[in-house]
């Protein structure tokens, strides 16, 4: 079988990527960045570190675990975890406690994040009102989720697609303008401060 297919990259490919994958790891910072910060006063060392530990988790989880592993699991055309995992099974049968272990985390993240960011995104309207009900807020928009991915992963990573591109252009816009006048975050670059 021609692996040509895998190796094809488009706009409206990556576009639709885009809109599967890259939501959570949008949103997941923002809630991140408010659980380290707290309620109180914050202190820049405290800050450096927080968005340390998120650069450096990004970026060695994307490159240790779907650069180097996950996309190089390629069981007939189909990818990922359970696709590592058959291979896996196949290669040796002692890698497959691993493997499920592997599975069972992305299961278990499948069922945490979606509840997690969303509510975390429904908490912010409390900033404009303080009485908001935001756990029906988040059990409604779920719904809707789940409902509408049903229609399936090509469907939502068009309709999603074009909201992340606003959503990651929106950020980039808003961090450039505060990093202009003030480059001091840069130094979270530096793993000493996560």
């Amino acid at each position: 079988m021609s692996n040509n297919h895998i190796n094809r990259v488009s706009l409206g490919g990556l576009l639709i990527t885009l809109g599967i994958i890259y939501g959570d790891i949008g949103t997941s910072p923002l809630y991140v960045m408010k659980a380290i910060t707290g309620t109180g006063a914050i202190e820049a060392d405290v800050v450096l570190g927080g968005i340390s530990c998120v650069f450096w988790t990004l970026t060695l989880q994307t490159t240790f675990k779907y650069v180097i592993l996950t996309l190089r699991a390629d069981n007939n055309g189909e990818g990922g975890i359970f696709s590592l995992y058959t291979l896996v099974r196949k290669l040796s049968p002692k890698l497959i406690i691993p493997a499920l272990i592997g599975g069972a985390a992305l299961l278990a993240d499948g069922i945490i994040t979606p509840p997690i960011s969303i509510s975390s995104a429904v908490e912010g309207l409390r900033i404009f009102n303080p009485s908001i009900p935001t756990v029906p807020i988040t059990i409604a928009i779920i719904t809707l989720i789940f409902a509408f991915q049903r229609l399936g992963t090509n469907v939502v990573g068009r309709s999603f697609g074009p909201i992340m591109l606003v959503w990651f252009t929106m950020l980039a816009v808003l961090g450039l303008g505060h990093l202009i006048n003030d480059l001091r975050p840069l130094a979270a670059i530096n793993p000493y401060y996560a």
